[in-house]
């Protein structure tokens, strides 16, 4: 099921943003929904109950158990406050009566300022002409990264026993949706591998615990088969958490969204 079907239910389905949901387990991570997808199913259940005027400045998530691939789901919105300028609200995804999944994003209207400041982080990384990752390999490869392009410029693969932490690469849609949302952005971003993962010379469990996402809103819109480019630095890993930070820009180099989470690693 293409990534578009799925939101698509969410607008049609939800009253105030609540609504049932069964996620297909093609687009499984194990067992669970790959996490950026659910983050992606949540913003989009949130963003129907805010004014057209509200822009996403930040969207955190928290990962608080598993959600089931293949089973009814229920998310919950509740708008916390609607101000002149800001709205604050939070979802959350159930199963069995537990909370698996938890979101609370902020929107602002635009607003003039005499407060400038322009990004000054840029990448220097080449367009790629098509995805070069990890290969449909059953039983081994998230089966989700059949719905995402992603090409490694710089880094590894998980398990391979790399010096570093640090991935750059690209990423899009293998099967380009209608237009490129917020929502998309966010299940984009999730899709690589944990930076630390690279490190380990053997396969092991690791979990995001906590991720927050900050978007910047270029002026000129991308088209919907476009490249993003992604770059991941672990600030520092220990006593098993990594704490990673990542840049993400659109085809012409504009940031779009600053990333930040926290990993479980259970090695």
């Amino acid at each position: 099921m293409h990534i578009d079907q799925l939101l698509q239910q969410i607008r049609e389905n939800s009253i105030d943003g609540n609504c049932l949901l069964t996620v297909p387990k093609s687009w499984a991570q194990g067992r669970t929904v790959f996490g950026g997808l659910s983050a992606a199913l949540l913003y989009e259940a949130i963003k129907n109950t805010v004014k057209p005027d509200r822009v996403l400045r930040s969207l955190t998530t928290n990962f608080v158990g598993p959600l089931n691939a293949g089973a009814e789901l229920e998310i919950q919105v509740q708008v916390l406050r609607e101000g002149k300028n800001v709205t604050q609200v939070t979802a959350r995804a159930l199963q069995n009566d537990q909370v698996a999944v938890f979101c609370q994003a902020c929107f602002g209207t635009h607003r003039d300022s005499k407060v400038r400041v322009d990004n000054q982080t840029q990448h220097n990384m080449a367009l790629p002409e098509k995805a070069k990752f990890i290969p449909q390999i059953p039983k081994v490869t998230p089966k989700f990264l059949k719905h995402i392009d992603l090409f490694l410029v710089e880094g590894g693969l998980p398990f391979t026993g790399k010096k570093t932490a640090r991935t750059c690469g690209w990423m899009r849609f293998t099967d380009t949706p209608e237009q490129v949302s917020d929502a998309h952005l966010i299940a984009l971003i999730d899709a690589w591998p944990p930076t630390i993962l690279q490190m380990l010379r053997w396969p092991a469990p690791a979990s995001t615990m906590s991720w927050n996402l900050e978007f910047i809103h270029p002026h000129q819109p991308v088209a919907a088969d476009d490249w993003f480019a992604y770059q991941a630095d672990t600030r520092q890993a220990a006593d098993g958490y990594c704490h990673s930070e990542a840049n993400i820009w659109d085809a012409r180099g504009d940031l779009v969204a600053i990333s930040r989470q926290i990993i479980a690693v259970f090695d």
